[in-house]
């Protein structure tokens, strides 16, 4: 089966969310008077996407809700369990407004959508919501080019799990088979996309973590995808695609 469509990830695939988190949270333990507690910033942003991790696992397990998540990891972060519900909440509003300000895009995005839009329709599933995903789009200026935005928390369930992606590609209207998944994790997005039927694309922008679960292809940035996806995608790979 051909492939006709493309659902993506957006966080650090799309988006640079390291870059804008980074940015966003220096700026905020600044304006806070905090930047010496944790040491340096690469320390701060460790300690900041380490709690965030911790409990988003929490959230994708059904054991807590997307905004008290949030209040969990001010809590953790700021090693201030007694903070209230308002506190935290106002806390993490401070950093989100210094994290927007940072919002950019990769460079290689809009050529490669650009390159992409008559060929093939595109979504997105995204392990987040939608109220954050949908103005996020907007205001990269990239809604309009998906069908569809498909989220974990209306969903009721989290990428790697199969039930994520097939619910994504049952909203295209299309089998597995004719769609390719590209995310930026080698398991929550390449190995779950592989799982559940998809092709499979790996984009490693860094490319220095390896090869990847077997059966997926790894590119190392989004000016490989067209002839990705124009070759033969399940019975190997082009020079230069892995």
């Amino acid at each position: 089966m051909a492939i006709r469509a493309v659902l993506w990830d957006i966080d650090d695939t799309l988006f640079d969310y390291t870059g804008a988190d980074r940015a966003g949270l220096a700026r905020h333990l600044a304006d806070e008077g905090l930047e010496e507690r944790y040491g340096t910033p690469a320390q701060a942003l460790a300690l900041w996407r380490e709690t965030t991790e911790r409990h988003w696992d929490r959230f994708a397990a059904g054991e807590v809700t997307f905004q008290d998540q949030r209040r969990d990891r001010v809590r953790d972060f700021l090693a201030a369990p007694a903070l209230t519900d308002a506190e935290t909440d106002a806390w993490f509003e401070l950093y989100v407004g210094h994290y927007k300000a940072a919002w950019t895009l990769f460079p290689d995005v809009l050529p490669v959508l650009d390159a992409l839009a008559a060929g093939y329709r595109h979504g997105v599933l995204s392990n987040s919501s939608t109220a954050n995903q949908d103005p996020k789009l907007r205001h990269l200026g990239l809604r309009d080019r998906f069908e569809v935005l498909v989220c974990a928390a209306e969903l009721g369930v989290s990428k790697p799990e199969a039930a994520a992606f097939l619910a994504a590609c049952e909203a295209l209207g299309l089998p597995p088979g004719e769609v390719a998944y590209v995310g930026d994790q080698p398991e929550t997005d390449a190995r779950g996309a592989r799982d559940a039927g998809l092709v499979a694309v790996w984009l490693d922008r860094d490319g220095g973590r390896g090869p990847g679960p077997a059966g997926i292809h790894r590119i190392e940035g989004l000016d490989r995808l067209p002839e990705l996806l124009a070759g033969d995608t399940r019975f190997g790979a082009r020079s230069g695609i892995r």
